[in-house]
């Protein structure tokens, strides 16, 4: 769906925004009502997400001209740190299709977005719709002429087609993200919500509440009963992120969870159903994880029913015009950007170890030094800085900090007897991270 969040909080509107985006909608922003006049104006927005509070014209007042145009008119979710039955009843009675109070969670958010488009389709989509719907829908999200994407497109088609679980494989910045949501978006879950979990992101300690949800006063600080990823997905798709990065000591329930299908929120005796289509990715040859201990192989085989792997863009070079083309209008919202012939073979010279997400913050940088002219100097230039700061980084300084990495890690593990988590606990570490820094320096 097209998004709007409209906040005078920059820091709720930019992490909104990325959430929303991250589940695969186009999302606008707006610094205040008066902004978000201005993007409404243009229309197309299928969903305003406003806060209440803001300089000159609040939530209310929005919501109220929004009520005033002309069809079709967006749905309107409020977000205040000032909630109150009143004010909720008046944000109703305008049309508001629901009231979140501050502060809350950005997947909260979710469920109403798929409410949203339940609504839109007129009842919750249970059949499929016709293959050349589906075809067109995944051609326009994966952009690619080459024999690799073609691949990857017919495996996305057949993953939509099925309810069974997904493993999605390649490199930092190939589009994991986007490739998720699309098979969500094709899917017969399509108006149930699309939950992305970043396993990266979260200690050892806090990822089975993240998951499962924990009840009031279960540990220091659960303040309140909260619900877990897996219950704000009912019924739709969890997307499973850098699962590889899950300690070794929780794949045991995520496993009971993706094979029976239940879970207990920490802190509760009561078994909850898991009705969610789970997708998962990862950057890591997950065999080699298996070997070195840090990875079940029953968990592996469940999730690793359909595998997509989805190619770094160096092996497929004949896309990188037609991805810039398309990453360029993204941004480009003062006409046509100027693209130079000559732009185009430098971008098909250069390895992009970023891969996608690489090009598209050099083209965004280009594009705003160049004032809309995309040359073939101006990308050299980026591409040579790029590339110093590379190496400043992989000089005699960086030599010295990884060889002084490299002696603590094995100092712990010496200290500890070779326990693995006592070692990462000792240097303060993530038990996920400190695995890694061991694959990095040979030390598994």
């Amino acid at each position: 769906m097209r998004i709007l969040v409209a906040d005078d909080e920059e820091m709720k509107r930019v992490t909104l925004a990325q959430d929303l985006s991250a589940q695969g909608h186009e999302v606008i922003t707006a610094r205040d009502g008066a902004e978000a006049l201005k993007e409404l104006a243009d229309g197309g927005f299928d969903v305003v997400v406003t806060d209440l509070k803001m300089p000159d014209i609040d939530g209310l007042e929005l919501l109220h001209r929004i009520r005033q145009g002309n069809a079709p008119q967006p749905e309107v979710i409020i977000m205040t740190a000032y909630g109150s039955i009143p004010l909720a009843v008046e944000a109703g009675k305008l049309g508001a299709f629901d009231f979140l109070t501050k502060p809350f969670r950005n997947e909260d958010v979710f469920p109403l977005l798929a409410r949203i488009e339940s609504k839109r389709r007129g009842a919750v989509a249970s059949t499929a719709e016709p293959i050349e719907t589906t075809i067109g829908n995944i051609d326009q999200a994966v952009v690619g002429q080459s024999s690799a994407m073609q691949g990857v497109r017919r495996l996305i088609e057949i993953c939509a087609r099925c309810d069974a679980n997904v493993l999605l494989c390649g490199e930092t910045g190939v589009g994991k993200d986007l490739v998720a949501s699309t098979i969500h978006r094709n899917s017969h879950r399509r108006a149930n919500p699309f939950v992305k979990v970043g396993c990266t992101l979260f200690p050892s300690q806090l990822i089975e509440s993240e998951l499962y949800g924990h009840e009031k006063g279960s540990f220091t600080g659960a303040e309140q009963r909260r619900l877990g990823r897996f219950e704000l997905a009912e019924a739709g798709t969890l997307y499973l992120d850098d699962v590889d990065d899950i300690p070794m000591e929780q794949q045991a329930k995520l496993l009971r969870a993706i094979e029976e299908k239940v879970f207990e929120r920490v802190g509760s005796m009561t078994t909850i159903r898991a009705n969610v289509r789970i997708v998962a990715s990862t950057k890591h040859d997950l065999l080699q994880r298996i070997a070195g201990g840090s990875f079940r192989q029953d968990l592996y085989y469940r999730l690793d029913v359909l595998r997509v792997n989805i190619p770094p863009l160096r092996e497929r070079r004949e896309d990188i015009a037609l991805l810039a083309e398309h990453l360029l209008k993204r941004f480009a919202k003062d006409g046509a950007p100027r693209l130079e012939p000559a732009a185009i073979e430098v971008l098909r010279r250069h390895d992009w170890p970023g891969n996608v997400r690489e090009l598209a913050h050099m083209l965004q940088r280009v594009y705003l030094v160049g004032g809309g002219a995309i040359t073939a100097n101006l990308l050299l230039g980026e591409l040579h800085a790029a590339a110093r700061k590379l190496q400043v980084s992989s000089g005699p300084f960086h030599e010295m900090i990884d060889k002084t990495e490299r002696e603590l890690l094995q100092g712990a593990l010496e200290a500890t007897g070779g326990n693995r988590s006592a070692a990462a606990a000792a240097l303060g570490m993530k038990l996920s991270t400190f695995r890694d820094k061991l694959a990095k320096h040979g030390l598994v």
